[in-house]
């Protein structure tokens, strides 16, 4: 398995709903803005061509939020991957699976991403 870091806290799933409700553009930058930045820590990722499963370790510097809130960021992080060319396309052809796990560190907030192939998939 390959594993990638993501040296930032995400948005939950609740302060993604809070921006949505002022106004649908800034909406709309905040997930681009998000995407931008994830964006560099995918820089060393190479090109998955093949039906790939994800592991997403969460690493959380508090117990505030909640695992589902937290967990949801996976979305950015897809999208991300497809945006800057790392995944052809997050739909079931390509991302066969994914996984959560959780973790504590005080005060430091990132995602380990695992990527392995699905040698039971096949694209098409």
């Amino acid at each position: 398995m390959e594993t990638y870091e993501i040296l930032m806290k995400l948005p939950s799933l609740n302060e993604y709903i809070n921006v949505c409700r002022c106004n649908k553009y800034q909406a709309a930058k905040f997930k681009r803005d998000i995407e931008q930045e994830i964006g560099y820590y995918l820089l060393k990722m190479p090109k998955y061509d093949k039906p790939i499963k994800l592991h997403f370790h969460w690493i959380e510097g508090n117990n505030r939020r909640d695992y589902d809130n937290v967990a949801f960021s996976k979305k950015f992080v897809l999208d991300a991957m497809q945006k800057h060319g790392k995944l052809e396309n997050d739909n079931r052809k390509f991302v066969t699976g994914f996984t959560d796990t959780f973790g504590y560190e005080k005060d430091n907030f990132k995602v380990v991403l695992g990527v392995e192939f699905d040698e039971e998939s096949k694209v098409g």
